[in-house]
Protein backbone atom coordinates (compact mmCIF):
# COMPACT_ATOMS: atom_id res chain seq x y z
CA UNK A 1 0.00 0.00 0.00
CA UNK A 2 2.75 2.37 0.89
CA UNK A 3 4.66 1.46 -2.25
CA UNK A 4 1.66 2.32 -4.42
CA UNK A 5 1.67 5.81 -2.96
CA UNK A 6 5.32 6.46 -3.72
CA UNK A 7 4.86 7.63 -7.34
CA UNK A 8 2.12 10.04 -6.27
CA UNK A 9 4.23 11.39 -3.42
CA UNK A 10 7.26 11.72 -5.68
CA UNK A 11 5.24 13.58 -8.29
CA UNK A 12 3.82 15.92 -5.67
CA UNK A 13 7.30 16.59 -4.33
CA UNK A 14 8.61 17.22 -7.87
CA UNK A 15 5.96 19.79 -8.75
CA UNK A 16 6.23 21.46 -5.35
CA UNK A 17 9.97 21.78 -5.90
CA UNK A 18 9.40 23.43 -9.27
CA UNK A 19 6.92 25.89 -7.79
CA UNK A 20 9.16 26.61 -4.82
CA UNK A 21 12.09 27.31 -7.15
CA UNK A 22 10.02 29.86 -9.04
CA UNK A 23 8.92 31.37 -5.74
CA UNK A 24 12.54 31.85 -4.62
CA UNK A 25 12.61 34.99 -6.75
CA UNK A 26 8.93 35.71 -7.29
CA UNK A 27 7.69 35.32 -3.72
CA UNK A 28 5.62 38.49 -3.61
CA UNK A 29 2.07 37.24 -4.10
CA UNK A 30 1.32 38.06 -0.46
CA UNK A 31 -1.79 40.20 -0.15
CA UNK A 32 -1.60 41.55 -3.68
CA UNK A 33 -5.14 41.59 -5.07
CA UNK A 34 -5.85 40.24 -8.53
CA UNK A 35 -7.17 43.32 -10.33
CA UNK A 36 -6.74 42.80 -14.04
CA UNK A 37 -8.21 39.44 -15.02
CA UNK A 38 -10.98 38.18 -17.29
CA UNK A 39 -14.23 37.18 -15.58
CA UNK A 40 -16.58 34.34 -16.53
CA UNK A 41 -19.37 35.67 -18.76
CA UNK A 42 -17.82 39.12 -18.51
CA UNK A 43 -18.62 41.57 -21.31
CA UNK A 44 -17.19 44.80 -19.92
CA UNK A 45 -13.65 46.12 -19.67
CA UNK A 46 -11.29 45.08 -16.91
CA UNK A 47 -10.84 47.80 -14.23
CA UNK A 48 -8.71 50.60 -15.65
CA UNK A 49 -5.42 51.01 -13.82
CA UNK A 50 -3.58 53.60 -15.91
CA UNK A 51 -4.33 56.96 -17.50
CA UNK A 52 -4.27 55.34 -20.94
CA UNK A 53 -6.85 52.72 -19.92
CA UNK A 54 -9.11 55.36 -18.35
CA UNK A 55 -8.99 57.46 -21.53
CA UNK A 56 -9.57 54.48 -23.81
CA UNK A 57 -12.57 53.31 -21.83
CA UNK A 58 -14.02 56.82 -21.72
CA UNK A 59 -13.52 57.14 -25.49
CA UNK A 60 -15.24 53.79 -26.05
CA UNK A 61 -18.22 54.94 -23.96
CA UNK A 62 -18.47 58.22 -25.84
CA UNK A 63 -18.37 56.53 -29.26
CA UNK A 64 -20.95 53.98 -28.05
CA UNK A 65 -23.34 56.85 -27.24
CA UNK A 66 -22.83 58.31 -30.73
CA UNK A 67 -23.38 55.05 -32.60
CA UNK A 68 -26.42 54.28 -30.42
CA UNK A 69 -27.91 57.67 -31.30
CA UNK A 70 -27.21 57.10 -35.02
CA UNK A 71 -28.78 53.64 -34.87
CA UNK A 72 -31.90 54.95 -33.14
CA UNK A 73 -32.15 57.81 -35.66
CA UNK A 74 -31.93 55.44 -38.62
CA UNK A 75 -34.48 53.04 -37.08
CA UNK A 76 -36.76 56.00 -36.41
CA UNK A 77 -36.48 57.25 -39.99
CA UNK A 78 -37.18 53.77 -41.33
CA UNK A 79 -40.24 53.58 -39.08
CA UNK A 80 -41.51 56.92 -40.41
CA UNK A 81 -41.02 55.75 -43.98
CA UNK A 82 -42.80 52.45 -43.34
CA UNK A 83 -45.78 54.13 -41.68
CA UNK A 84 -46.10 57.29 -43.74
CA UNK A 85 -45.11 56.10 -47.18
CA UNK A 86 -46.43 52.56 -47.37
CA UNK A 87 -48.57 51.50 -50.35
CA UNK A 88 -51.82 51.78 -48.44
CA UNK A 89 -51.27 55.39 -47.29
CA UNK A 90 -49.40 56.52 -50.37
CA UNK A 91 -50.80 54.63 -53.39
CA UNK A 92 -49.36 57.11 -55.89
CA UNK A 93 -45.74 57.84 -55.00
CA UNK A 94 -44.14 61.08 -56.04
CA UNK A 95 -41.40 60.95 -58.65
CA UNK A 96 -38.21 62.91 -58.16
CA UNK A 97 -34.47 62.31 -58.44
CA UNK A 98 -32.89 64.75 -55.99
CA UNK A 99 -33.49 66.37 -52.63
CA UNK A 100 -30.75 68.90 -52.10
CA UNK A 101 -31.32 69.58 -48.36
CA UNK A 102 -31.31 65.84 -47.58
CA UNK A 103 -28.16 65.23 -49.65
CA UNK A 104 -26.33 68.12 -47.97
CA UNK A 105 -27.41 66.82 -44.54
CA UNK A 106 -26.28 63.23 -45.08
CA UNK A 107 -22.96 64.46 -46.45
CA UNK A 108 -22.11 67.11 -43.87
CA UNK A 109 -23.58 65.21 -40.89
CA UNK A 110 -21.18 62.24 -41.01
CA UNK A 111 -18.24 64.58 -41.62
CA UNK A 112 -19.08 66.56 -38.48
CA UNK A 113 -19.50 63.35 -36.48
CA UNK A 114 -16.13 61.98 -37.66
CA UNK A 115 -14.38 65.27 -36.89
CA UNK A 116 -15.92 65.26 -33.41
CA UNK A 117 -14.79 61.68 -32.76
CA UNK A 118 -11.33 62.40 -34.16
CA UNK A 119 -10.93 65.44 -31.90
CA UNK A 120 -11.11 63.10 -28.91
CA UNK A 121 -9.58 59.90 -30.28
CA UNK A 122 -6.39 61.36 -31.77
CA UNK A 123 -5.16 62.84 -28.45
CA UNK A 124 -5.67 59.42 -26.83
CA UNK A 125 -3.75 57.77 -29.67
CA UNK A 126 -0.91 60.27 -29.34
CA UNK A 127 -0.85 59.74 -25.56
CA UNK A 128 -0.38 56.01 -26.08
CA UNK A 129 2.15 56.26 -28.90
CA UNK A 130 4.28 59.09 -27.49
CA UNK A 131 6.73 57.21 -25.29
CA UNK A 132 7.83 59.27 -22.26
CA UNK A 133 11.14 59.05 -20.43
CA UNK A 134 10.91 55.75 -18.62
CA UNK A 135 11.72 55.28 -14.96
CA UNK A 136 12.21 51.60 -15.78
CA UNK A 137 12.80 49.98 -19.16
CA UNK A 138 12.01 46.31 -19.71
CA UNK A 139 12.50 44.32 -22.89
CA UNK A 140 10.05 41.51 -23.53
CA UNK A 141 10.57 38.90 -26.22
CA UNK A 142 7.89 36.50 -27.38
CA UNK A 143 8.89 32.91 -28.04
CA UNK A 144 6.86 29.90 -29.10
CA UNK A 145 5.32 29.74 -26.50
CA UNK A 146 6.50 31.81 -23.55
CA UNK A 147 7.83 35.27 -22.72
CA UNK A 148 11.29 36.44 -21.76
CA UNK A 149 11.76 39.58 -19.68
CA UNK A 150 15.03 41.48 -19.66
CA UNK A 151 15.88 44.30 -17.26
CA UNK A 152 18.77 45.88 -19.22
CA UNK A 153 19.68 48.38 -16.49
CA UNK A 154 20.35 45.45 -14.16
CA UNK A 155 21.77 43.02 -16.73
CA UNK A 156 19.50 40.06 -16.05
CA UNK A 157 16.64 38.32 -17.80
CA UNK A 158 14.34 35.39 -17.12
CA UNK A 159 11.71 33.30 -18.88
CA UNK A 160 8.04 33.28 -17.91
CA UNK A 161 6.01 30.12 -18.53
CA UNK A 162 2.37 29.35 -17.93
CA UNK A 163 1.93 27.27 -14.80
CA UNK A 164 0.89 23.91 -16.21
CA UNK A 165 2.90 24.15 -19.42
CA UNK A 166 5.44 21.45 -20.38
CA UNK A 167 8.26 23.71 -19.16
CA UNK A 168 6.82 23.50 -15.64
CA UNK A 169 6.13 19.78 -15.85
CA UNK A 170 2.54 19.89 -17.10
CA UNK A 171 0.73 19.25 -20.36
CA UNK A 172 -1.59 22.29 -20.48
CA UNK A 173 -4.26 20.48 -18.45
CA UNK A 174 -5.51 21.27 -14.95
CA UNK A 175 -4.20 18.29 -13.01
CA UNK A 176 -3.73 17.90 -9.23
CA UNK A 177 -0.03 18.57 -9.72
CA UNK A 178 -0.80 21.84 -11.54
CA UNK A 179 -3.24 22.83 -8.80
CA UNK A 180 -0.42 22.29 -6.31
CA UNK A 181 1.88 24.52 -8.36
CA UNK A 182 -0.78 27.23 -8.50
CA UNK A 183 -1.26 27.06 -4.75
CA UNK A 184 2.48 27.18 -4.14
CA UNK A 185 2.59 30.36 -6.24
CA UNK A 186 -0.33 31.87 -4.32
CA UNK A 187 -3.02 31.37 -6.95
CA UNK A 188 -6.18 29.30 -7.24
CA UNK A 189 -7.65 27.13 -9.98
CA UNK A 190 -9.40 30.23 -11.33
CA UNK A 191 -6.02 31.60 -12.43
CA UNK A 192 -5.14 28.48 -14.46
CA UNK A 193 -3.94 29.51 -17.95
CA UNK A 194 -3.47 33.05 -16.64
CA UNK A 195 -0.78 32.68 -13.98
CA UNK A 196 2.89 32.20 -14.84
CA UNK A 197 5.76 30.77 -12.84
CA UNK A 198 7.56 34.12 -12.91
CA UNK A 199 6.19 37.58 -13.64
CA UNK A 200 7.19 41.02 -14.80
CA UNK A 201 7.51 43.02 -11.58
CA UNK A 202 7.23 46.83 -11.61
CA UNK A 203 6.74 49.52 -8.97
CA UNK A 204 3.48 51.41 -8.68
CA UNK A 205 3.31 55.01 -9.94
CA UNK A 206 6.34 54.81 -12.24
CA UNK A 207 6.60 55.22 -16.01
CA UNK A 208 7.34 51.74 -17.35
CA UNK A 209 8.62 51.51 -20.92
CA UNK A 210 8.30 48.04 -22.42
CA UNK A 211 10.27 47.17 -25.54
CA UNK A 212 8.52 44.38 -27.44
CA UNK A 213 9.92 42.03 -30.06
CA UNK A 214 9.52 38.47 -31.27
CA UNK A 215 12.15 35.76 -31.55
CA UNK A 216 10.45 33.51 -34.09
CA UNK A 217 7.00 34.66 -35.24
CA UNK A 218 4.78 37.66 -34.48
CA UNK A 219 3.47 37.72 -30.91
CA UNK A 220 1.52 40.46 -29.13
CA UNK A 221 2.06 41.67 -25.56
CA UNK A 222 -1.02 43.12 -23.92
CA UNK A 223 -2.40 43.99 -20.50
CA UNK A 224 -6.03 45.12 -20.88
CA UNK A 225 -6.15 46.87 -17.49
CA UNK A 226 -3.30 49.13 -18.61
CA UNK A 227 -4.81 49.76 -22.03
CA UNK A 228 -1.68 48.58 -23.86
CA UNK A 229 -1.16 46.14 -26.72
CA UNK A 230 1.87 45.88 -28.99
CA UNK A 231 2.88 43.33 -31.60
CA UNK A 232 6.31 41.80 -31.20
CA UNK A 233 7.76 41.43 -34.70
CA UNK A 234 11.01 39.50 -35.23
CA UNK A 235 13.81 41.85 -36.20
CA UNK A 236 11.97 44.95 -34.96
CA UNK A 237 11.80 46.65 -31.58
CA UNK A 238 8.52 48.36 -30.72
CA UNK A 239 7.65 50.21 -27.52
CA UNK A 240 4.70 50.80 -25.25
CA UNK A 241 4.39 52.46 -21.86
CA UNK A 242 2.14 52.50 -18.83
CA UNK A 243 2.02 53.92 -15.33
CA UNK A 244 0.12 51.57 -13.03
CA UNK A 245 -2.07 53.31 -10.46
CA UNK A 246 -2.68 50.47 -8.04
CA UNK A 247 -0.70 47.61 -6.56
CA UNK A 248 -1.93 44.23 -7.64
CA UNK A 249 -1.65 41.40 -10.13
CA UNK A 250 -2.63 41.95 -13.75
CA UNK A 251 -3.05 39.32 -16.43
CA UNK A 252 -2.86 39.41 -20.19
CA UNK A 253 -2.40 36.93 -22.99
CA UNK A 254 -0.61 36.82 -26.31
CA UNK A 255 -3.01 38.54 -28.70
CA UNK A 256 -1.51 37.52 -32.04
CA UNK A 257 -2.12 34.03 -33.38
CA UNK A 258 1.39 32.58 -33.14
CA UNK A 259 1.09 28.82 -33.41
CA UNK A 260 -0.35 25.68 -31.93
CA UNK A 261 0.21 26.71 -28.28
CA UNK A 262 -0.80 30.35 -28.75
CA UNK A 263 -3.47 29.99 -26.08
CA UNK A 264 -0.90 28.95 -23.49
CA UNK A 265 1.45 31.94 -23.23
CA UNK A 266 -0.20 34.25 -20.69
CA UNK A 267 1.32 37.41 -19.24
CA UNK A 268 1.54 38.19 -15.53
CA UNK A 269 2.51 41.65 -14.26
CA UNK A 270 2.87 42.31 -10.55
CA UNK A 271 2.68 45.94 -9.46
CA UNK A 272 4.22 46.43 -6.04
CA UNK A 273 5.42 49.19 -3.76
CA UNK A 274 8.81 50.72 -4.46
CA UNK A 275 10.29 49.11 -1.35
CA UNK A 276 9.01 45.68 -2.39
CA UNK A 277 10.30 46.26 -5.90
CA UNK A 278 13.78 47.00 -4.59
CA UNK A 279 13.67 43.85 -2.46
CA UNK A 280 12.56 41.82 -5.49
CA UNK A 281 15.41 43.33 -7.52
CA UNK A 282 17.91 42.12 -4.94
CA UNK A 283 16.50 38.60 -5.15
CA UNK A 284 16.36 38.68 -8.95
CA UNK A 285 19.92 39.96 -9.29
CA UNK A 286 21.14 37.17 -7.05
CA UNK A 287 19.02 34.53 -8.80
CA UNK A 288 19.74 35.53 -12.40
CA UNK A 289 23.26 36.91 -12.09
CA UNK A 290 22.56 40.60 -12.66
CA UNK A 291 24.13 43.69 -11.18
CA UNK A 292 23.03 47.15 -10.16
CA UNK A 293 24.01 50.22 -12.24
CA UNK A 294 26.15 51.62 -9.43
CA UNK A 295 28.13 48.39 -9.32
CA UNK A 296 28.57 48.55 -13.08
CA UNK A 297 29.89 52.12 -12.81
CA UNK A 298 32.26 51.17 -10.01
CA UNK A 299 33.61 48.30 -12.11
CA UNK A 300 34.25 50.64 -15.01
CA UNK A 301 36.07 53.12 -12.75
CA UNK A 302 38.28 50.39 -11.36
Amino acid sequence: MRLSRLPVAAAAWFFAAIAAHAQDTDNIRGDLPIIGAPKPAGIDFQPASSDIAHDLQWLDGMVLIIITAITLLVIGLLGVVLVRYNHRRNPTPRTFTHNTPVEITWTIGPIVILIFIGAFSLPVLFEEQTIPEGDITIKTTGFQWYWNYEYPDYEFNFDSYMIGSPATGGDYRLTPEVVLQLQQAGYTEDEFRLATDTAMVVPVGKNIVVQVTGADVIHSWTIPAFGVKQDGVPGRLAELWFNAEEEGIYFGQCSELCGIAHAFMPITVKVVSEAEYEAWLDRAIEEYGGTRPEAQTAALVE
